[in-house]
């Protein structure tokens, strides 16, 4: 799917803000199916007790989401992503987005691996899913399939495309990265229905929501570099721009 560049005359004008976000906003426009989504250098971490501004994070989440966004569209995966409007601004479909955090997990990392006790970089044959229901107030808590349809964030069909669309993202990025000598070690993904009621890909694809490891050293290429360290993130991010435009090329 091509994304043209932004025409002023022609498209949605921006209107007043309808969502702040730890790394994104979003504002209303003119035309009533499209929200205007500007990303921020804002990093976070720990429920937003580390935040800090990093120059240039915006412009990179942006340019790899596009990436990222593009190929999953020319392998069949239906995004939000409708135009760019900027280096940090895009046009995107409005979607009534479901409260959920869909998480896949490769190998173990981050939180699994002190919930379950096991060892970081185990192997998930396959991939694991899981959900966290949005909730800043709850900490984002881990969701079993019947919580989730106990508190109706999804309708059994629409749980079972969410995990079929889930698995086939993997699929294709696992490789995709895997040709950029990176390994796809988890991500997060976010799902919403549009006017027709298909389930959609929305938010973004970045190294804020994924982890990717070094193939041969291990050594992150993500969001734990912040998290885990006072190490400028934005050569990391930049690296994986890089390698992803070698093999996109």
């Amino acid at each position: 799917m091509q994304h043209d560049e932004y025409n002023h005359q022609e498209h949605a004008q921006k209107g007043k803000l309808a969502y702040v976000g730890k790394a994104k906003d979003m504002y209303e426009t003119t035309d009533p199916h499209l929200f205007w989504m500007v990303y921020k250098d804002q990093a976070t971490a720990g429920d937003g007790a580390k935040k800090e501004q990093i120059a240039g994070k915006g412009v990179l989440n942006q340019k790899i989401t596009r990436l990222i966004f593009a190929y999953l569209e020319e392998h069949g995966i239906a995004t939000h992503l409708k135009e760019i409007v900027s280096d940090t601004e895009e046009l995107v479909e409005k979607l009534d987005m479901f409260e959920l955090e869909v998480v896949l997990r490769n190998r173990a990392a981050g939180s699994i691996v002190r919930r379950l006790g096991i060892e970081k970089g185990t192997e998930f044959k396959g991939g694991m899913v899981e959900f966290y229901f949005k909730s800043d107030d709850l900490h984002d808590p881990l969701l079993t399939d019947d919580n989730l349809l106990f508190m109706q964030l999804a309708t059994p069909a629409q749980l079972e495309e969410i995990k079929r669309l889930t698995r086939e993202v993997n699929r294709l990025l696992s490789d995709l990265f895997a040709r950029a000598n990176l390994m796809l070690v988890d991500f997060k993904l976010e799902f919403g229905t549009n006017a027709k009621g298909d389930v959609i890909l929305g938010d973004e694809f970045s190294p804020d929501n994924c982890r990717l490891w070094d193939a041969q050293t291990h050594e992150s290429f993500d969001k734990d570099i912040f998290r885990n360290s006072d190490e400028d993130m934005i050569p990391y991010y930049q690296a994986v721009y890089d390698r992803l435009c070698s093999v996109l090329a």
